[in-house]
């Protein structure tokens, strides 16, 4: 695939509290990395999201059940949990999204409450390409969301993982069948 600068490429949620030793891990969560990282300078148009919670948040449990409304705390604004990897390549005017913020809302999509789908749009943007934590969640709702706007959608395999593999697998049906593709970082060019 040859970008155009018309692509984006949306780094979904790569923050410590996802990757291991983090409050709330994705197996092998920092696997993600190396091919976003080698994604990174290929894009014009670079956008990453973050979840920013206040820390009432109501998905917030002391007892997690780890579903909806009841996780442990995780990402908390202004916490070294909610901060990107130090091995994640961040430019310092990066374009960065906050979602989870409002204290009474669980947020898994980039463009819920967000101005994602205005920033695509003041670029021209057509066709996004998706990596990040969890494709199960975040990943999922993000690309649904995309192809809900109207944009072509690619969530790209290898820069991404699934809290399990029964649910990344649902994940991957469920996207397939909004007309989400899938590719590996190394057939983008």
């Amino acid at each position: 695939m040859i970008l155009e600068p018309t692509d984006a490429l949306l780094v979904i949620d790569v923050q410590n509290d996802f990757c291991p030793g983090g409050a709330l891990p994705v197996p092998g969560g920092d696997g993600v990395i190396l091919p976003l990282n080698r994604l990174i300078n290929r894009f014009e148009t670079v956008i990453y999201s973050r979840d920013w919670h206040p820390d009432d948040h109501c998905s917030f449990s002391l007892d997690p059940q780890f579903m909806d409304g009841s996780w442990p705390v995780h990402c908390v604004q202004d916490t070294p949990g909610a901060e990107f990897p130090f091995a994640l390549r961040v430019p310092l005017d990066a374009v960065i999204v906050s979602k989870g913020t409002d204290p009474n809302k669980e947020a898994y999509s980039a463009f819920q409450d967000t101005d994602l789908k205005n920033i695509l749009a003041s670029r021209q943007i057509q066709r996004v390409f998706i990596g990040g934590l969890a494709l199960d969640y975040c990943v999922k709702e993000t690309a649904l969301d995309a192809r809900r706007a109207g944009f072509e959608v690619y969530v790209v395999e290898d820069a991404t993982r699934a809290v399990s593999e029964e649910t990344g697998r649902q994940a991957m049906e469920a996207l397939k069948a909004a007309g989400v593709r899938f590719c590996f970082s190394g057939e983008i060019k």
